[in-house]
């Protein structure tokens, strides 16, 4: 029987209150604060309708009217909205500079310094989380500046793997990398899909490649990329033994069959139906896989290379909430953010099986063994290694764009390893010939 486990989080080490908000509350009357989230699957709307009714009937007056958008329309239209004077009071606000940078750049996000001073909020998030929600006031430095956004889950790309399937043909979790790569031959050759992949959406592959990237790289070249200091490279040959192993690993059919034109929500399906052992994406699916499925489903990291590494994984925090620096509640919004990383929201989104960002009340246990033990677990180890690594298509406003469309090469065997990351660092590079 599985047994309950008090949840160890370096999180929790962080001192903090367990009130909702710890400053006063702001006295209003009549007051609709307009926010824009993309949490669209079931589970998350219902964290989400929770804490908008207890924060509406903790502030007698106030109503939050919720609009909901998936992230690609989120991005597309966020920035406009944001400029006109009725736009959201409260927003979710992607990381990077093609968005929030953007966005920054254009003056309309409110810097949240000093309500992250009076809320406390870092005795809830470290220095490296708040580093992914700042930016100078011109938009232009990434990781430095003014604090734009605070985030309600965490997450970590890693192998889910289909466990009834491991346990009825007796295959172990890897620790290393070359176990790994032994493992995918042997579910091969016992027939079935090794990796349940589909690139159709593009950003998935990104964290395909990106997966694998992170057992060859440092964090301190991630940190460098990313944040665009130190003068790094692209055209690496880190980058393209990683990218070697991808379209090694796409050649010798470790992958879905007809994978190229395979979106992601299908590929979830298909992973939920048992056609793939396993499949590389981020913990935030941890919840789709509790339901309508006939087997049990786990969660590691992608080894590295000697069991005794200190591990590096994709991983940070979720899409921040960010405020309209015209909005005509700043302090209410303030407020509202707050209860989105309180313990309470914790709570909620653990119980929801989604790693919250912030600690979780003291008294929480948490199912050991279970799907969602997993996911913590390993994201208390890239945080317990220093090992939080990083999204790479923030790198540059154009990022995104390039290389999903070098990734479908190079899948597609158009190009090799060398090609891509030239081509890739093409963009990289005249990024920062302009900065």
């Amino acid at each position: 029987m599985k047994t309950l486990i008090r949840v160890l989080s370096v999180v929790l080490v962080l001192i903090f209150t367990l009130s909702a908000c710890t400053s006063k509350t702001v006295t209003t009357g009549d007051v609709t604060l307009v926010v824009w989230d993309q949490f669209y699957r079931e589970a998350e709307t219902q964290v989400i309708d929770t804490l908008n009714a207890e924060f509406e009937a903790a502030h007698p007056g106030v109503k939050i009217e919720r609009v909901v958008k998936q992230l690609d329309d989120l991005k597309t239209t966020l920035k406009l909205a944001l400029s006109e004077p009725n736009g959201p009071d409260v927003a979710q606000v992607n990381q990077g500079r093609s968005d929030m940078g953007a966005i920054v750049e254009a003056g309309l996000l409110l810097p949240l310094d000093d309500y992250a001073e009076q809320f406390k909020w870092d005795a809830r998030f470290s220095a490296s989380v708040n580093k992914r929600n700042s930016f100078s006031e011109d938009g232009k430095i990434f990781g430095r500046g003014n604090l734009y956004g605070v985030s309600a889950t965490a997450e970590v790309v890693g192998v889910y793997y289909n466990e009834t399937m491991f346990e009825t043909n007796g295959w172990q979790i890897p620790t290393t990398y070359d176990e790994f790569v032994g493992l995918l031959d042997t579910i091969k050759a016992a027939g079935e899909t090794p990796i349940a992949f589909g690139s159709l959406d593009g950003w998935n592959a990104i964290h395909e490649f990106s997966a694998i990237q992170h057992i060859f790289v440092t964090g301190q070249y991630l940190d460098d990329f990313v944040y665009a200091v130190n003068n790094v490279s692209f055209d690496t040959p880190e980058n393209q033994a990683a990218a070697a192993v991808l379209s090694n690993w796409a050649t010798a059919g470790y992958f879905t069959d007809g994978y190229s034109g395979i979106g992601y929500d299908d590929i979830t399906k298909l992973f939920k139906a048992g056609q793939g052992a396993m499949t590389i994406t981020g913990s935030w699916l941890a919840p789709e896989l509790l339901a309508d499925t006939d087997f049990e489903f786990g969660f590691f990291l992608l080894p590295q290379a000697t069991a005794d590494q200190a591990q590096l994984a994709i991983g940070g925090v979720g899409i921040p909430y960010s405020i309209r620096k015209n909005t005509l509640h700043p302090d209410l919004a303030a407020e509202y953010l707050d209860w989105m990383v309180s313990p309470r929201a914790a709570q909620l989104w653990a119980e929801a099986s989604y790693v919250p960002a912030m600690p979780l009340p003291e008294d929480f246990t948490l199912e050991e063994r279970s799907l969602f033990a997993d996911t913590v677990l390993a994201w208390n180890r890239i945080n317990q290694d220093n090992g939080v690594g990083h999204y790479i298509d923030w790198a540059t406003p154009t990022f995104y764009d390039t290389i999903v469309a070098q990734l479908q090469k190079l899948l597609a065997g158009e190009i090799g390893p060398d090609a891509f990351t030239s081509q890739v660092q093409e963009d990289y590079g005249a990024f920062l010939a302009d900065q």
